[in-house]
């Protein structure tokens, strides 16, 4: 019964997370869904003490632990966004590598800003302008701006690259001891198979709608540009980007210290706009908060899973799919996370109940290193993330004025069949002793 209940709290955690429901009260009905099925199997085992002991202790360690890293880079992302900094290192980009490769300039464009650190929803409002005017110029579909839009910003460089700063790379060094650079040839071979398929894909994509006799449409919902010659440098703009990766992989500085810094640059390269910045950084707080308070109730959730009977049974289950315990860990990683429609929070969920038991593998193991499992988690978790449900899919398709059923093909194929196959890669590396 305890893992039915398991089962059955997945299940409904994967229905009204789909039917667009908040994870802060899902997470926790679920939780107690769990618990409820496991007093048939475990009569000593209390709803009530498994919300205020389970599921808050782990709902408490996860914001005790990430809190200052989520809260700095929203902050980092809203003063980028404030100063114009971001948009101007876009406009940059595209226009060094121009309208001829559009695609690729947004593919790019949307890239070099997550590596320096900046949130994919600050990303996203930041390149969509940029976006509309290189499809205009190269007469490409506006349905095509998401998929390329989400290839640069929700896949290589949140979850392959070594060293990015985005929080999907960091999260599993706390599980495995590891750095932001695990497994370095891992994740630039997995980064290489997103980037170079999406990039081929959309090309394709490109070709067939032109022959279907398909040309860019004057959106309807894109507000006045704003002069772009009042931005800022964009050279200097690249400075603080520039400075989250350095001075977390090269100084080894950690994540909230990195972030800091890039902030405090941010606000003295750009001191001319020192009026935005007090809401700029009240907005990021705020906007910390609550990505936080969602990854920290999935993990909650995990919390719970991890205390009734029926775990030793999924743990066993899990365990024994055929093969190195990667491809158990890439299963696990991935199914929670299209959950949740939470990279971090499915990683969270999956992590917080499976990592200590990969790492006693790892020990015993020395074919399993640390990591691999680390990479692995990592580029799992923005796979299945990006199913319809996902918040950063949603307002995506609602910045750009489209639907579901206009670009959600390009975004599921970049995002989670393309990743998908990276993680494979990844796998395959890892068992022929190449990290």
């Amino acid at each position: 019964m305890s893992l039915f209940g398991i089962v059955l709290g997945l299940a409904l955690l994967i229905f009204l997370a789909f039917k667009g429901q908040s994870i802060l009260w899902v997470a926790p009905v679920c939780a107690a869904v769990v618990a409820l099925l496991s007093m048939f199997e475990d009569p000593t085992i209390n709803v009530l003490t498994m919300w205020t002991d389970n599921y808050m202790a782990s709902m408490a360690t996860f914001l005790q632990t990430w809190f200052p890293a989520f809260m700095l880079g929203a902050i980092f992302g809203k003063v980028m966004e404030v100063s114009g900094a971001a948009k101007s290192v876009g406009l940059w980009l595209t226009k060094l590598i121009g309208a001829k490769q559009a695609i690729l300039a947004v593919v790019i464009a949307c890239g070099v800003l997550t590596y320096g650190g900046i949130s994919l929803f600050v990303v996203v409002f930041a390149i969509y302008p940029l976006a509309v005017a290189l499809y205009r110029e190269a007469d490409i579909p506006n349905k095509l701006i998401p998929g390329a839009i989400s290839l640069g910003a929700f896949t290589f460089t949140m979850t392959a690259i070594p060293g990015t700063p985005q929080i999907q790379n960091i999260i599993p060094t706390n599980y495995y001891g590891t750095t932001p650079m695990a497994a370095p040839v891992m994740g630039v071979v997995a980064a290489l198979v997103m980037l170079i398929g999406g990039v081929v894909w959309m090309k394709m994509r490109e070709s067939k709608l032109k022959k279907e006799g398909l040309h860019f449409v004057e959106p309807s919902n894109l507000e006045v540009m704003s002069d772009d010659t009042k931005l800022p440098n964009p050279i200097v703009s690249l400075i603080p980007l520039i400075s989250v990766p350095v001075t977390l992989n090269l100084l080894s500085v950690p994540l909230v210290g990195s972030l800091l810094i890039a902030v405090v640059l941010t606000l003295v390269l750009n001191f001319h706009c020192a009026k935005d910045f007090p809401k700029a950084i009240n907005d990021g707080a705020s906007g910390g908060l609550m990505s936080i308070g969602n990854t920290a109730a999935a993990n909650g959730f995990g919390g719970v899973v991890k205390a009734v009977p029926g775990f030793a049974t999924l743990t066993t289950m899990l365990l024994g799919i055929p093969g190195t315990p990667l491809i158990s860990e890439a299963i696990s990683v991935s199914v929670l996370a299209g959950a949740t429609g939470s990279a971090s929070g499915g990683m969270g969920i999956a992590l917080e109940a499976l990592g200590p038991k990969y790492m006693e593998l790892a020990a015993s193991d020395p074919n399993l290193s640390p990591e691999a499992l680390h990479r692995v988690a990592s580029v799992a978790s923005g796979g299945l993330d990006t199913l319809p449900h996902n918040g950063a899919v949603i307002t995506l398709l609602s910045v750009c004025g489209l639907t579901h059923k206009d670009s959600y093909l390009d975004i599921c194929m970049n995002c989670c069949i393309i990743p998908t196959i990276a993680v494979i890669v990844c796998i395959i590396f890892a068992m022929i002793g190449i990290c």
